[in-house]
């Protein structure tokens, strides 16, 4: 059913691309708040993970469309990000505190353990973080991992390695101080 909707998308069928946002775009909501971003952001970068998708539809070929979707939910992250940073050396703005929504932290984080394995995932250079959370929280394969990220199956496994052995580390520190974040 998938492919289908993918090949009339393609066709420029609108009712079919429709579909296919609305069947994903909760997954690259939850995926784009997991890299970090603030609830402010994530629907300017789900909206344009998915113009990007309509922008580059006929050049998706036979791969796996989740798979697709990950990568290009990370590079508008990513770009994102890197523009963010240039603004704010551009107004040279005091360097603003990460904000927690709570109505976002009350349908995301279910008890205070999400909460602080969410602060302690955002603490993880993103190299060790993706890893983890495509592994984890999106059931993704060490293979499906590979793809998206372009690295080997063995840095997969070494980065889920270390990442895992980090955050923990990282998840004790947090309960010491109280899981606040700011510390």
């Amino acid at each position: 059913m998938e492919e289908e909707l993918i090949r009339k998308a393609q066709q420029g069928n609108t009712a079919s691309f429709q579909q296919l946002v609305e069947q994903y775009y909760p997954v690259v909501e939850r995926f784009a708040y997991q890299l970090g971003n603030r609830r402010d952001e994530i629907d300017d970068i789900t909206q344009e993970v998915f113009i990007r998708v309509y922008r580059f539809l006929d050049q998706f070929s036979k791969a796996k469309f989740s798979t697709w979707l990950y990568k290009i939910t990370l590079n508008v992250t990513r770009d994102m990000a890197r523009k963010k940073v240039q603004n704010e050396r551009k107004l040279f703005k005091i360097q603003l505190e990460r904000e927690v929504y709570p109505e976002v932290e009350a349908s995301i984080l279910q008890s205070e353990e999400d909460r602080i394995l969410h602060i302690s995932i955002q603490r993880l250079n993103e190299k060790y973080s993706v890893p983890i959370i495509l592994y984890y929280f999106h059931d993704k394969k060490y293979d499906e991992i590979a793809e998206i990220l372009s690295i080997s199956l063995s840095s997969v496994k070494t980065r889920l390695l270390r990442g895992k052995s980090m955050l923990k580390q990282i998840m004790e520190e947090e309960e010491r101080k109280g899981g606040n974040g700011n510390g």
